[in-house]
């Protein structure tokens, strides 16, 4: 497992713990007792440091490269997934997974920008970097959904919406911004999970819900620390990555606090990538609970109440 640089004490417990192990397995010693002494600190140290977690590290547990992804949700909580492709003008971005699917008994329609696993995955997914034709492959999906009295599940779960010459000349903006417009007239109950990276019209482009929840290592913002940086640092952008992530508030709590997220689904300790199977049950459970609250809304006050969502965050008050 590929570890992060503040979790190097975790590395080294965990290595002399194995190293123990089979210490003990070679020459057949019982050393039960030791063992679970250093597993109780084990468990301590990774409280310690998991808890006390600052805005950029976690934009870094964000990105770990075992985390899971959208089509390892998808495969784990939903059956019989028959996915859809193009966007039925242009080609079939394979950065944006959409298709039908059922849990548990409930047929619906999962939407989320796929990453990729190692190098040809990520050309092939780039990166999880959509194009316009992602976007209108994923509104496709929202009104055939619409049009059958379907659920919406969106994962998200992106760098960005590709930056592209070749994307902006095929109409990004105008994508993103009729998804946006377009997302507040479905009839049927969306709910958005933020699992990885939530940066920018990329994420917002398949963001608009009925309940939008994020992992607790999650990020959402309108824009990378690293863009953020680069625009008002330039030359020393690379030292300023960690004051980007705070002042722009990218966490899951920061979302919650500022009213932009309904609730934070808790993550394994260490990550979702730790346990992914926790993980699963968790935001399948938040999942299957909203849509149990949302199905019994009358479609015009499932939209009265999604546009008012949207339309009180930002409002302040100044005494």
């Amino acid at each position: 497992m590929q570890y992060l640089d503040f979790e190097k004490p975790i590395y080294e417990l965990e290595k002399k713990i194995s190293e123990l192990k089979e210490f003990a397995d070679d020459e057949n010693l019982e050393i039960t007792h030791e063992i679970e002494v250093l597993s109780a600190k084990l468990d301590k140290l990774q409280k310690e440091i998991y808890d006390k977690l600052n805005r950029w590290q976690r934009v870094k547990l964000a990105r770990h490269p075992a985390r899971p992804y959208t089509l390892d949700y998808i495969h784990a909580i939903s059956t019989d997934f028959i996915e859809l492709h193009g966007d039925r003008g242009y080609a079939d971005d394979k950065a944006m997974v959409m298709g039908f699917a059922t849990i548990e008994g409930r047929k619906l329609l999962i939407v989320g920008q796929q990453k990729g696993r190692d190098v040809k995955q990520r050309q092939y997914r780039n990166f999880g970097m959509c194009h316009p034709e992602g976007y209108r492959k994923a509104l496709r999906g929202f009104q055939l959904a619409n049009r059958y009295k379907l659920p919406i599940v969106i994962l998200i779960d992106t760098p960005g919406a590709y930056p592209g010459i070749e994307a902006e000349e095929r109409g990004q903006a105008e994508a993103i911004a009729r998804n946006l417009r377009e997302m507040c007239r479905l009839y049927v109950p969306i709910v958005c999970v933020v699992i990885g990276e939530g940066a920018s019209g990329g994420a917002l482009g398949i963001g608009i819900g009925d309940r939008i929840y994020m992992t607790e290592n999650s990020w959402y913002s309108v824009i990378s620390p690293e863009g953020c940086a680069a625009i008002l640092w330039k030359e020393n952008a690379q030292e300023k990555y960690e004051t980007a992530a705070n002042a722009l508030k990218v966490t899951a709590q920061d979302a919650l606090d500022l009213g932009i997220v309904d609730d934070i689904i808790t993550e394994p300790l260490g990550g979702a990538h730790r346990s992914p199977q926790q993980a699963f049950s968790s935001v399948k459970d938040y999942i299957m609970n909203a849509l149990d609250e949302l199905e019994k809304l009358d479609p015009q006050e499932l939209i009265r109440q999604r546009i008012d969502k949207y339309r009180k965050m930002g409002i302040f008050g100044i005494e």
